[in-house]
């Protein structure tokens, strides 16, 4: 049965004050690229949680760069991840015809594809896992062809 627009369902968690302080963590995780493709990092991400002993909340994470990306896509087919990269490079080509060429080449259509696809994740905790659907991933999305080191912060806040 398909569900109406107009008669959503919700589902709703509570959280009693049960001796548990909202609280916050912040660190960071640093990723080597080694050329442009999906780096999954939703088991470093959840490796890091659990150091937090992070129950309910939400992980921020921040990538500090502007010529890599981060999102959440499909892990299933990795012909997905193919068509993906094949559609950013049509969509920002490097020979485009760029002014900013002082890096090379790619860095100017990474900095395009950065933009269209952003440097910011908020994800929901649940029960100290990030809360993906069942063919979900996050991923740091290198728009160079050279190996890079790429930093993120991240931030848990919740119990």
């Amino acid at each position: 049965m398909r569900q109406s627009y107009r008669n959503p369902i919700f589902e709703t968690w509570t959280f009693e004050d049960d001796g548990l302080d909202l609280r916050q963590r912040m660190g960071r995780l640093m990723v080597a690229t080694s050329g442009q493709r999906f780096y999954g990092i939703g088991r470093s991400l959840g490796g890091w949680l659990a150091e937090q002993n992070a129950r309910d909340g939400e992980l921020s994470v921040f990538l500090r760069h502007t010529s890599a990306s981060l999102t959440i896509q499909e892990n299933a087919d990795p012909d997905v991840q193919a068509d993906l990269l094949d559609a950013l490079a049509r969509l920002a080509p490097e020979d485009a015809g760029w002014r900013h060429r002082s890096e090379g080449p790619d860095d100017m259509p990474a900095h395009v594809k950065t933009m269209l696809t952003g440097v910011s994740l908020r994800v929901p905790v649940v029960a100290g896992r990030l809360d993906l659907g069942t063919w979900q991933e996050v991923y740091l999305v290198e728009h160079r062809r050279e190996a890079q080191q790429r930093s993120l912060t991240l931030r848990y806040l919740g119990t």
